[in-house]
């Protein structure tokens, strides 16, 4: 190496935390994302005790979480990642619809939702924008949410609007065949205050028996 000519220092990576519970999902991402210069992932996660543990361990710099994970839901995990470590962003990577969860991973504390349909080269510019402190949505969610905001009417809106975010939780908890006691487990909130978000739930959804709200979860969030 010649003396002379100065060397230039590596490029320092942004770190991040990979939580969903679909192993080939996770490795495609870790692919995806180690491939760029300036990204790389530090740990994966299929729980949010698994997610938890790891950014106490490694500090991410942004942590992409799922919302449909096996027991404690995807909205509750990025409601503890904005308590515990406020300095991690957090974007939302999820099948279900934008309409319905982006405006509450937004009040949550996440920086982004994205839809799992998008391209890669979608996912990797709301990662950057993410790290940048920017909010990351697409056009039309943002146009929904500027709405919203300026007090006009955004259509006749998703059914589970009036949900809320607990109630939505419980919805996405049955629609995987949990029984109560296992919400309740998996919510850390007691048996009787599960029974009574799904009699809120069903009142509101306009639904008669356990049968019937069952069938809608099902429905409102596996069909895709």
């Amino acid at each position: 190496m010649n003396p002379g000519v100065p060397t230039k220092a590596p490029l320092a990576r942004s770190t991040i935390l990979l939580v969903d519970d679909h192993p080939v999902l996770r490795e495609g991402l870790v692919s995806l994302i180690n491939r760029e210069r300036d990204l790389q992932v530090c740990a994966q996660a299929a729980s949010a005790e698994e997610a938890m543990d790891a950014a106490e361990k490694f500090r991410p710099d942004l942590a992409i979480v799922d919302l449909s994970l096996q027991g404690k839901p995807g909205l509750e995990l990025v409601k503890e990642l904005r308590t515990h470590f406020p300095q991690i962003k957090i974007l939302v990577l999820s099948m279900h619809d934008e309409l319905l969860w982006a405006e509450r991973v937004l009040r949550a504390g996440a920086s982004g939702y994205v839809m799992k349909q998008e391209k890669p080269r979608v996912l990797l510019e709301q990662i950057r924008k993410a790290l940048r402190g920017e909010t990351s949505v697409s056009e039309s969610i943002a146009s929904t949410l500027l709405r919203k905001l300026g007090g006009a009417r955004a259509g006749a809106g998703n059914p589970e609007d009036g949900l809320g975010d607990r109630q939505l939780e419980v919805l996405q908890l049955i629609s995987q065949g949990l029984s109560t006691r296992q919400i309740a487990a998996a919510m850390h909130i007691s048996v009787k205050t599960v029974e009574a978000h799904r009699e809120h739930i069903k009142r509101k959804l306009n639904l008669s028996t356990g049968d019937e709200l069952l069938r809608y979860a099902v429905l409102r969030f596996l069909e895709k």
